[in-house]
């Protein structure tokens, strides 16, 4: 199995998650099946049958959970320091068409969240950054076309 880089906060995000699913989702889930259960025959009952699909769907996420949490190869982000881009940096982009900035911070693959600034290390964005530095322009190929940027800052530690 292939370790996967997380962020301490991403961690502690899937953790917080796995117990919510376990703990309340659980719980609510089960309740619902019970009540489900007392309305009568089961074949024609649209809630039993609702209260089973959410909790397959919850379990499937459970061992989801389970998986990413056990290859998780922690990387404390507010020890790291240097002035090329790697796993945990924030980079401040120009784009060089719009002069438009972007701030993006590289994570792992389950804690990214493009519209929150925070790009998979997986994505063609992060792997046109890594090794880069200030001053630096990278060519990324995106599904809406080439982009190209300049980078214009790197710093570590948020």
């Amino acid at each position: 199995m292939d370790k996967v880089p997380i962020t301490v906060r991403g961690f502690a995000a899937l953790e917080e998650e796995l117990k919510h699913r376990q703990q309340v989702e659980r719980q609510r889930i089960i309740q619902a099946i019970a009540e489900a259960r007392a309305l009568g025959d089961l074949s024609e009952n649209a809630e039993y049958h609702a209260a089973k699909e959410a909790q397959s769907h919850n379990e499937g996420r459970v061992l989801e959970l389970e998986s990413m949490i056990s290859r998780a190869e922690i990387i404390d982000v507010t020890k790291l320091s240097g002035n090329k881009i790697k796993f945990g940096a924030i980079v401040k982009l120009v784009d060089e068409d719009t002069e438009e900035e972007k701030t993006y911070q590289i994570v792992g693959e389950p804690e990214a969240d493009v519209r929150s600034g925070r790009v998979s290390i997986t994505s063609p964005i992060a792997r046109a950054l890594i090794g880069k530095g200030v001053g630096d322009t990278v060519e990324v190929t995106t599904p809406g076309g080439g982009k190209s940027y300049e980078v214009v800052g790197v710093q570590y530690g948020a």
